[in-house]
């Protein structure tokens, strides 16, 4: 079966993304520097249509946690826009533009239905209200035998953790604070629900800590 692969960046204390998210600072007060180690990177650039950027100990462990994603699983807040039912006269269609920067079906959980959304690249949103067990079962079938990247936010990944269903997670450990906003493991347990340490990398402005299943 294929894996569920978990990556997120966050701060030394715990926050994912910073207070007061909004469509206008989607990752919230200070958010942004959790990821100014990947911006820099020529690897993630490229992702995002651009040139140049720097190699160095994080590139292999970017092309790793891209490398045999078929379909990947988010939370409504990751995708954003607003809460609540979806606005058919004015259609929030994610952060991405018409391309994002993903190239497989994505599945979004969320509770409200919307039909399935197709943008360029081989993107496709399909909103998911039967639950995290279905949209992972639907990204597993999309995915062809490929392994599911779990791309976040903070909620999202406290369910799937909880359950036990992450196979894989790398955390991206920022070296900064931002004090409030989400906190990755909150309401989580204090044990890694069948997870363990096997690899830490020290690259510029980030460590890269990797868990697998036992």
């Amino acid at each position: 079966m294929s894996k569920l692969r978990f990556k997120i960046s966050m701060s030394l204390d715990g926050f994912v993304a910073g207070p007061n998210q909004s469509v206008q600072n989607p990752l919230g007060i200070g958010g942004g520097r959790l990821h100014e180690w990947a911006f820099q990177l020529e690897v993630f650039r490229a992702l995002l249509g651009l040139e140049g950027g720097e190699v160095n100990e994080s590139t292999t462990v970017v092309e790793e946690s891209l490398a045999n994603i078929g379909a990947r699983v988010m939370g409504r807040n990751m995708f954003g826009g607003h809460p609540g039912p979806w606005d058919a006269q004015h259609p929030w269609n994610g952060w991405w533009g018409v391309d994002p920067p993903f190239h497989h079906p994505v599945f979004v959980l969320t509770h409200h239905a919307r039909a399935p959304l197709e943008l360029e690249g081989g993107t496709s949103f399909t909103f998911v209200i039967d639950g995290m067990e279905a949209a992972l079962e639907q990204a597993r079938q999309a995915a062809g035998g490929k392994d599911v990247s779990l791309a976040g936010g903070a909620k999202a990944a406290q369910q799937y953790l909880s359950a036990g269903l992450v196979d894989e997670m790398e955390i991206n450990l920022a070296p900064t604070l931002l004090g409030s906003g989400e906190r990755l493991f909150a309401g989580v347990g204090d044990d890694l629900h069948g997870l363990e340490l096997v690899r830490t990398v020290a690259a510029p402005k980030v460590t890269h800590l990797k868990f697998a299943r036992r």
